[in-house]
């Protein structure tokens, strides 16, 4: 996975992190369990915060 599949990315997050407080996450946080998961692959620095933001309202609409 890379930055820009927001959706895959959300979706391997509902899965490791099932019990996560969505809304109060710190985008450092965020980020760091990004890079984290088994099937990323990108450059920690391609990131922004768009970016984390389109990832945590993907999670969030996954949770609802």
């Amino acid at each position: 996975m890379k930055w820009l599949d927001v959706e895959d990315i959300a979706e391997s997050l509902v899965e490791k992190f099932p019990y996560e407080d969505v809304i109060n996450i710190k985008f450092t946080d965020l980020k760091n369990k990004i890079m984290d998961l088994e099937d990323f692959d990108d450059d920690k620095k391609r990131c922004n915060e768009k970016i984390l933001e389109a990832v945590q309202a993907a999670w969030l609409e996954l949770i609802k």
